[in-house]
């Protein structure tokens, strides 16, 4: 194997010309063996990748963990043979790996990058996520941090298409993020032909420049061009920079260079050895790139400390009626005194959110994202990549805009925490437009998700506090209305467990709510009381993961019989949390009656629209009388 390691000079632009020849046979090779990938997606790409890993990308590939590395995205995710193909160039995998362990099951170098590798901030592939989760890594570094690595992400001409694209440039620029590099692989062919713009560079250099960004173009397999460009954008400055780089697909072998047809295709066996020879055969350089001019011990910083006097913990009355909105902006500037890592973001809503409180007490650590909610989440996310611990909110319903952000977080093992408000037909006037009606069941579809629904201020308040060292996706939903403090600021809210707040040895119904219908399960309770009829009443503020022995045991007294109320669609939120635990269970006799918004609500006071949803106080006592009867 050829050495050509040197830890403190650049290569020679000869010794990148090796490197993108040996990025392109690898890239061949590794999905050749594996039978499907993108090997000409990987090729257009090569020469960028190697100038920037061979001469501008600081990274110590022995240790990834180190603060002052340059972070690479590839936004273009489909193009994993190409990073594969660098790791392997690097010596960080060895080529055994590269050819034996590429797509195939059980193995890390899997179909698109994801943060199993040490070197992946964020998994990729559902196209225009890397420069949006790109971002928010670069906030890190300009504001929190503030350290000089860069953030380089290779993107796709096709994903050019996608508004979180522009929603990223705009933010970049907003923000000032001169150490934000886009290098677009402009190679003109997408999966089913050509591109929107084709090779036309000035349409995409008007609209990045319109954005904000400095633009760059070039002829992407011109190594001297593209070294100028990159020593360009690296350099810095208070302007994000988009690399326009003319490629072309499959670039390197004849056969398939700008042809359609080849996109998401491994070549024949047959065919990769044609291409092998034509581009020079195998090669087995070990290459390192610059380093880091100085290094910074990982450090996560101080975890969650005690309050201090400056700090009291919000605290409210019995009976006293507190929008948990309200007691979530509370509980976010709390929380923000004793945990220095906590970072805010919101969506233009925060004085409805209550975010607004956390931004006047820390304006450091907010971060405005404007209209732009799937920003918003790709700014959390590569937050969470600096070991930040985000917490995003806007109104629940909007949620629903950014979810393949939401599930791609998942995949990208990202601890973000997000908060919805003004959930439900509770909101009242405003209608069905502005009505989180489905985040609790997106939500729980989330892989390794958490759902957290209080009733009050104190449970706010204390969930709120568990979300910030919870790993993973986690949810809390609020609402907009105030509601009667139940509980003291001394009650725990671990996650995974439940209140029951009614309950006596001759209950013969349950009654299960959370938010807004725990209340109402609560004034059920006593009008069925009049009649003597005994409800143990039960608040549900975890809805993933569920108290199933809590939901058991009470199934157990009151034969069975059960009644949800939930302010959602009957689709994934409170029941079928509660049925998929009973019947996981098997729990028989089970008799449940469900109640959710069933209709299309309208307009109108919160109380109406409770009513007309039936899943008020008196249709929540009209089902246990049918379940009795």
């Amino acid at each position: 194997m050829t050495d050509t390691r040197q830890p403190a000079t650049d290569l020679s632009l000869d010794e990148v010309a090796e490197l993108s020849a040996q990025l392109r046979v690898d890239s061949i090779r590794s999905s050749t063996s594996a039978g499907s990938g993108h090997p000409t997606s990987s090729m257009s790409a090569a020469d960028l990748l190697a100038v920037l890993v061979g001469r501008h990308l600081r990274y110590d590939w022995d240790r990834p963990e180190v603060d002052t590395n340059d972070h690479l995205i590839f936004s273009k995710g489909h193009a994993s043979p190409l990073l594969y193909s660098v790791y392997k160039a690097v010596g960080a995998i060895a080529d055994d790996e590269l050819m034996s362990g590429y797509r195939r099951f059980g193995s890390r170098l899997q179909g698109h990058p994801t943060p199993i590798l040490p070197w992946v901030d964020v998994a990729t592939g559902s196209l225009g996520q890397g420069l949006p989760d790109a971002v928010g890594v670069a906030l890190a570094g300009k504001y929190l941090d503030k350290l000089p690595y860069r953030v380089w992400v290779l993107c796709g001409d096709s994903e050019m298409a996608e508004g979180s694209i522009w929603e990223a440039l705009d933010k970049a620029s907003h923000y000032r993020l001169g150490n934000l590099v886009a290098m677009i692989d402009v190679n003109r062919l997408g999966q089913r032909g050509p591109t929107e713009f084709g090779w036309n560079l000035d349409a995409y250099a008007r609209r990045a420049e319109s954005f904000g960004a400095t633009v760059i173009s070039v002829d992407g397999h011109d190594l001297p061009a593209i070294d100028q460009a990159l020593h360009a954008a690296g350099a810095g400055g208070d302007r994000p920079t988009v690399i326009l780089a003319k490629t072309i697909k499959g670039k390197g072998f004849s056969e398939v260079e700008d042809q359609e047809g080849w996109h998401g295709k491994a070549l024949p066996a047959e065919m990769a050895e044609r291409a092998l020879v034509e581009l020079g055969g195998e090669r087995n350089l070990l290459v390192r790139g610059p380093v880091p001019a100085f290094d910074r011990a990982f450090d996560r910083g101080p975890e969650l400390r005690s309050p201090g006097a400056a700090t009291p913990r919000p605290a409210y009355s019995l009976g006293e009626k507190v929008a948990t909105r309200k007691a979530y902006g509370d509980a976010l500037k709390w929380l923000g005194g004793m945990h220095p890592r906590v970072v805010a973001m919101d969506c233009e809503v925060s004085n409805s959110t209550h975010t607004d409180e956390f931004a006047h007490a820390y304006p450091d650590r907010y971060f405005e994202m404007y209209i732009a909610e799937q920003q918003l989440i790709a700014a959390a996310v590569g937050l969470s990549v600096r070991h930040y611990v985000p917490f995003a909110s806007t109104f629940a319903a909007f949620f629903t805009r950014a979810y393949d952000f939401i599930r791609m977080a998942a995949i990208s093992a990202a601890d973000i925490r997000l908060v919805g408000s003004h959930a439900g037909v509770e909101i009242g006037a405003d209608g069905p437009s502005q009505m989180g009606l489905e985040d609790l069941a997106m939500m729980r579809a989330v892989q390794g998700s958490t759902v957290l629904y209080p009733s009050d201020g104190p449970s706010t308040v204390a969930l709120t506090k568990e979300m910030a060292d919870r790993p993973g996706v986690s949810y809390l939903r609020t609402t907009r209305g105030g509601y009667p403090t139940l509980y003291s600021a001394d009650d725990e809210f671990p996650i995974g467990g439940a209140k029951v707040l009614r309950s006596t040895d001759d209950d013969v119904v349950t009654l299960i709510g959370a938010g807004v219908t725990l209340h109402e399960c609560l004034a059920a309770a006593d009008e069925l009381a009049r009649e003597n009829i005994a409800a143990r009443v039960i608040d549900l503020y975890s809805v993933k993961p569920v108290d199933t022995q809590t939901l058991i045991a009470a199934a157990d007294v009151t034969g069975g019989r059960i009644v949800v109320s939930e302010d959602h669609h009957p689709e994934g939120g409170l029941g079928s949390a509660v049925a998929d635990a009973l019947l996981a269970s098997g729990l028989t006799p089970l008799r449940m009656k469900h109640l959710a918004v069933r209709e299309m609500p309208g307009s109108g006071a919160a109380h109406e629209l409770l009513d007309a949803a039936g899943i008020s106080a008196s249709h929540i006592a009209g089902a246990v009388r049918a379940l009795l009867a």
